[in-house]
């Protein structure tokens, strides 16, 4: 019998204001894989005892604590909605997306010449 990963539905879209449960950190998700999709070595790096089972989404996010701002890897398991309703201030968020009159993030759409 061959170990099928399922994949389910993700609980954040891209635009969403996440924060992490266990680390300081808060922003928004940009791409979601739905299992994990990075390497072996990545996956390994993380504390057995807090290693996420691969079989759920995973998230892109830009991400920011108070020292420093970072394109972060998270599983969903990790991810609670950011409540805060302070701004993020990644460099990269302009780039990425917009931001509506009600606070959402709307990605931007780029046209192809």
């Amino acid at each position: 019998m061959q170990n099928e990963i399922k994949s389910r539905n993700a609980k954040f879209g891209i635009g969403a204001a996440v924060r992490h449960r266990l680390f300081p950190f808060r922003g928004i998700v940009f791409d979601i894989d739905p299992t994990f999709d990075s390497s072996e070595e990545w996956y390994r790096s993380i504390p057995e005892d807090i290693r996420p089972p691969k079989d759920q989404p995973f998230y892109h996010v830009l991400a920011e604590n108070s020292q420093s701002e970072y394109v972060a890897y998270v599983s969903e398991q990790n991810l609670v909605e950011d409540t805060a309703d302070l701004p993020i201030e990644h460099s990269q968020l302009d780039a990425i997306f917009d931001k509506a009159d009600d606070g959402r993030y709307i990605m931007r759409t780029t046209s192809l010449n």
